[in-house]
């Protein structure tokens, strides 16, 4: 059973960057579909983004498209998003998030069944 456990969350100004870690434990990591969703009270939780296991595939959601980057390390089972050009809109908590019950990358939250405990991510116009 993987654990994961998010960092790197804090306040930015609008325009910043900030990078987002999710160590990972379990020696499965680089057999699994990591990705990153968000979540603001009263609403399901977003899609941010996905990587496959080698890292040849990545799905980004088109709300930060060419601003978000998702990447992994497996020698450190370790999974990053880097958030550049931050938006107010940005503002939730982060999540990363696995499974090892298939291997594409899926946008639906209720198909991940390992979570992290999720970051808070503030961004201040």
């Amino acid at each position: 059973q993987v654990r994961l456990v998010e960092s790197g969350g804090g306040l930015a100004q609008a325009g910043g960057s900030l990078r987002l870690s999710c160590a990972a434990s379990g020696d499965t990591f680089s057999r699994n579909v990591m990705t990153w969703f968000r979540q603001v009270p009263g609403k399901e939780r977003e899609f941010v983004a996905g990587i496959s296991r080698s890292g040849g595939n990545i799905d980004v959601a088109d709300s930060v498209k060419g601003r978000f980057t998702i990447s992994r390390d497996n020698a450190k089972n370790t999974v990053y998003l880097q958030m550049n050009s931050l938006k107010p809109e940005d503002t939730a908590v982060y999540y990363c998030a696995t499974t090892n019950t298939f291997f594409t990358i899926r946008r639906t939250a209720v198909d991940y069944g390992t979570w992290g405990q999720g970051t808070q991510v503030t961004v201040s116009s």
